[in-house]
């Protein structure tokens, strides 16, 4: 029996929007719908012929709760025999998504998934979930000696760690501004995004502070320490978001008439110290590197979600890949995170971005909550 292999034949996804923004009005069930039918719109997939939607979600509660992703499917007005299930891998739950669709696929107990996510993060706030409860038990805290596991202070731990200076921090959040406005400006969104019309007036992502600099930076208030170097203008922004990708096999998409944007050449998971907690990314690329057979110079694309500055800094110095090469259209910083749709969003980016280029390998990574990372290669179809 030939191995299968698992392509991408398309990737769509809304704008950004961001917190109390353009999509605040949006029930997230209804942004889900608005991509998935987008998706089958442009490649002609019939609902019915999907035999699964995975859907990344990290807060599922409120509106999100009671697995998303299925009510997403019944609002995009899909036929009810299609099943659909949501995963909470933090901040890489949509990546995880795609990777989990990948394995149905090469496993052969699925033909045609969906994969993607959706955060409402205007409707259902950040640290809702842990509002009423204490995630992690004090074992856990008692295990590594500490008060608390948080994202910030473990970003603030990064940039001691890796010697990263106020100043380098601002720089590159201002790098992050000033290619996401050329990115918009030059058109390379445009066959992406979905439209949100009429349920909103959004047609780029909403997050975008022109004229952001590194001396605008330095007037912001440190978040987490009184001498610390995180502030809001280099962390990601809340948002609101969704993204779909369409995965099956090479033979399957051909013979539909459908060209392919990429196969997943090899993905991966890691976990490292919860503490410190972002830092993740670096083993998931050194594994999944491995995994494909190449080399960080091989890969000419990267997308190193930007939590916090220091994350896909450290990533670079550790990894010694070319700064150039590392989140060229922009990231979080610019244009927001939308939490369980983050991964898909920088999967739809990375696609898009390899195809107009012309690049063979490009290579994304998501730090997560809790002290692991995805990371995904990608090979742009012949």
């Amino acid at each position: 029996m030939t191995a299968r292999e698992a392509v991408i034949v398309d990737a769509v996804r809304t704008p950004i929007g961001k917190r109390g923004g353009a999509l605040r009005e949006i029930h997230p069930v209804d942004l889900s719908a608005l991509v998935l039918n987008a998706l089958v719109e442009r490649t002609g997939a019939p609902p019915e012929s999907i035999d699964d939607v995975v859907w990344g979600c990290v807060t599922q509660l409120g509106d999100q709760s009671s697995n998303v992703g299925r009510f997403a499917v019944l609002a995009a007005g899909w036929p009810e025999s299609v099943p659909a299930y949501t995963v909470n891998r933090a901040c890489g739950s949509s990546q995880q998504a795609i990777e989990s669709a990948a394995h149905a696929v090469t496993a052969g107990a699925y033909d045609w998934v969906v994969a993607g996510g959706v955060e409402c993060m205007s409707r259902v706030p950040l640290g809702a979930a842990r509002a009423t409860g204490f995630p992690y038990g004090q074992t856990v805290l008692d295990r590594y000696e500490t008060d608390e596991l948080a994202q910030g202070p473990g970003a603030e731990a990064i940039a001691r760690k890796w010697g990263l200076s106020r100043r380098r921090l601002d720089e590159y959040a201002s790098r992050s501004h000033e290619l996401a406005a050329h990115a918009i400006d030059s058109g390379a969104f445009d066959r992406q995004l979905v439209s949100v019309d009429p349920l909103a007036d959004l047609k780029q992502d909403e997050g975008l502070r022109r004229g952001t600099t590194p001396d605008s930076l330095a007037k912001l208030k440190p978040s987490f320490r009184e001498d610390g170097v995180i502030h809001a203008g280099n962390a990601s922004q809340i948002s609101d978001g969704a993204a779909a990708l369409l995965i099956t096999t090479d033979e399957l998409a051909r013979a539909h008439g459908l060209r392919p944007l990429a196969r997943i050449r090899a993905g991966a998971v890691a976990g490292d110290d919860p503490v410190m907690m972002l830092t993740a990314p670096i083993p998931a690329t050194q594994k999944v590197l491995a995994r494909a057979g190449l080399s960080i110079a091989d890969i000419e694309a990267f997308e190193v979600n930007e939590a916090f500055a220091p994350v896909p800094l450290a990533w670079e110095s550790e990894l010694g890949a070319d700064p150039a090469r590392v989140n060229p259209l922009g990231g979080a910083i610019a244009v927001g995170h939308p939490l369980g749709a983050s991964g898909a969003i920088l999967a739809t980016r990375l696609l898009h971005h390899m195809r107009d280029r012309g690049l063979r390998f490009g290579l994304q990574t998501m730090c997560e909550g809790g002290g692991t990372a995805n990371a995904t290669v990608f090979e742009l179809a012949e």
